[in-house]
């Protein structure tokens, strides 16, 4: 077998493997090497395997698109061709403006670090949507919260974040301190993966190359915040699986500029779920939560128990899912999709 530059061996423990995925094999399947997607390009992924970086080759009309970087794969030992793709323990994705399928973020991911950092770019309302894509795949979320060298406390912004969703953590560092993945080993143990996501410039970079402990000579780019507007600039293009020292994987992903909302129910359930639990206490099954007589949400708003901010961001990604998300229709036995509109 051919093997890329980078030759680390790993089990496949250490690479994520679980019960989860041997329960699907096949018994004819048990001489195949189980690998993990590393790189996704346009015609041409990588796979980690036990004993390195292997380049795959892809059957006739294989679409790279269908694969996400943490997916398993089964391959072809002598020939490196890829047999096929193991179904996902999680899956991130998001819809993009004019986009017929969902775009693949990352699979199989245990943790979502969604990083901000301590100055104007944080924005609780676009923390929600990272939150609720998160919740829908099923990961785990945790905000990372980066450049708190550069604030004289990060504490008021630790308290602007944690209360965004029930148990969620929050942790502050700089991301180009050696702590920062002291502060972070707790969800990056051996066999865990992580996914770094958040906008451009905020630290996901330098964040990599820590955790990843990364050389200068290895180390992916980096870029920084404007001053005058506190937007960043994209340094990276691709999302691409890296060994965390003393255990995990991470993937990086692109900056999102945009995150729409959609097929995200259970996931703003979730995320909201001081709304959501107080919706069968109206008096109205159909409450709107916004004019009705006996409206427990309404009423919690005006007890001060409810901030009224949450509960129109609430209202507007709810919208925007229902907007989004395609529909069936058609009579029974001839149904077809309705792929959704304008985005919100």
């Amino acid at each position: 077998m051919t093997h890329c530059a980078e030759q680390t061996s790993h089990s496949l423990a250490a690479l994520g493997w679980s019960s989860f995925f041997d329960d699907q094999l096949q018994p004819e399947e048990s001489g195949l090497a189980r690998m993990r997607i590393a790189t996704v390009h346009r015609a041409r992924m990588t796979a980690a395997s036990q004993l390195g970086t292997v380049r795959l080759n892809l059957p006739p009309h294989v679409h790279t698109a269908d694969y996400a970087v943490g997916d398993w794969v089964l391959v072809d030992s002598d020939t490196r061709m890829l047999t096929r793709r193991l179904d996902r323990k999680a899956l991130l994705q998001r819809r993009t403006e004019g986009g017929r399928v969902p775009q693949l973020i990352a699979a199989n991911v245990d943790t979502l670090f969604i990083v901000t950092s301590c100055n104007d770019d944080l924005n609780p309302a676009r923390l929600e949507r990272y939150l609720a894509l998160a919740n829908e795949a099923g990961t785990r979320p945790v905000i990372v919260l980066t450049k708190a060298d550069q604030v004289d406390d990060a504490t008021p912004f630790l308290a602007q974040v944690s209360g965004l969703q029930r148990g969620l953590d929050a942790v502050a560092l700089n991301a180009n301190a050696p702590d920062a993945a002291l502060k972070l080993a707790p969800w990056c143990s051996e066999g865990q993966t992580v996914a770094l996501v958040g906008s451009s410039g905020v630290g996901k970079s330098s964040l990599l190359n820590t955790l990843a402990g990364k050389s200068p000579e290895d180390a992916q780019l980096t870029g920084s915040i404007r001053e005058d507007d506190a937007k960043g600039r994209h340094t990276t293009t691709s999302r691409s699986l890296h060994p965390i020292t003393g255990g995990g994987w991470v993937i990086d992903t692109p900056g999102m500029r945009t995150l729409h909302v959609s097929d995200n129910l259970a996931g703003l359930d979730q995320l909201f779920a001081e709304i959501t639990e107080l919706a069968p206490l109206c008096r109205f099954r159909d409450c709107t939560h916004a004019h009705e007589p006996g409206c427990a949400v309404q009423a919690a708003v005006a007890a001060g128990t409810l901030d009224p901010a949450r509960l129109a961001r609430w209202r507007k990604l709810l919208d925007e899912n229902r907007a989004n998300t395609p529909v069936q229709t058609g009579p029974r036995g001839n149904k077809r999709t309705k792929t959704p509109g304008k985005h919100r």
